[in-house]
């Protein structure tokens, strides 16, 4: 950014709709608009700003789905030819038979509940979606599929940034300070695999943390000191 271009506000400030967020020649991003040189806010959200782009990540609000998105999703009914996943975005999405896995079923001689099943939980990417369809998707790449084991825990989506932080470094502390996997899919679901169910609690008790104190600033410190403390106890 050119330091001689006014900035009214910083990377995780908290900014309500109308709020003048900058001036000059930076570009409106997500719930930001533009009006005669000047940024303002739509939305009451965390300010983020890159590349020149403004952008406001809303406080509340259903998943909207983007092409690339990584999921979790609970597969909710099966249909002749594909799985219909709930994605917890306004419609439920699809997943089709061969797209399910690498190796694609053959409708014909398999049951489609040898992969997956009414209940399942599963690990996906949005390869595509448009706003009058349902997003479809994908899991024949790497990680992707069913889940079974570890624990999921589920946030609002709109929460999901600030749980992976600026440069990831949120959702690498925890990784780091709990010895866990952690997956983080876009639609707000996490899934967490530890060594022991009190290690995949701590990571519940963090993302809770951090749900509820999203607007704070200094707020990687305090989860840091508050896993340090939980270790120290433990052990």
């Amino acid at each position: 950014m050119c330091d001689t271009l006014p900035v009214y506000f910083k990377d995780w400030d908290v900014v309500v709709p109308g709020e003048l967020l900058a001036e000059g020649n930076y570009r409106p991003g997500s719930n930001v608009y533009k009006e005669d040189g000047k940024l303002y806010s739509n939305a009451v959200g965390i300010l983020k700003f890159n590349r020149g782009v403004v952008n406001v990540v809303p406080l509340s609000g259903p998943y909207i789905p983007k092409v690339g998105d990584l999921v979790i999703g609970e597969v909710i009914d099966i249909t002749a030819s594909s799985y219909v996943v709930d994605i917890r975005a306004p419609h439920v999405a699809f997943l089709n038979a061969s797209e399910a896995s690498v190796k694609p079923l053959n409708l014909h001689e398999e049951d489609l509940r040898k992969l997956y099943d009414v209940g399942d939980m599963l690990v996906a990417k949005v390869i595509s979606f448009e706003r009058a369809f349902n997003p479809s998707l994908t899991c024949k790449e790497k990680g992707l599929g069913k889940i079974t084991k570890g624990s999921i825990i589920a946030i609002p989506a709109v929460k999901v940034p600030r749980l992976i932080g600026r440069r990831r470094s949120m959702i690498s502390l925890i990784k780091s300070e709990t010895g866990c996997e952690v997956v983080v899919g876009q639609n707000g679901y996490i899934w967490v695999v530890g060594e022991n169910p009190e290690d995949e609690d701590l990571v519940a008790e963090a993302v809770r943390r951090i749900v509820e104190e999203a607007h704070v600033a200094g707020l990687t410190a305090r989860v840091m000191q508050m896993l340090k403390n939980k270790k120290r106890k433990k052990s």
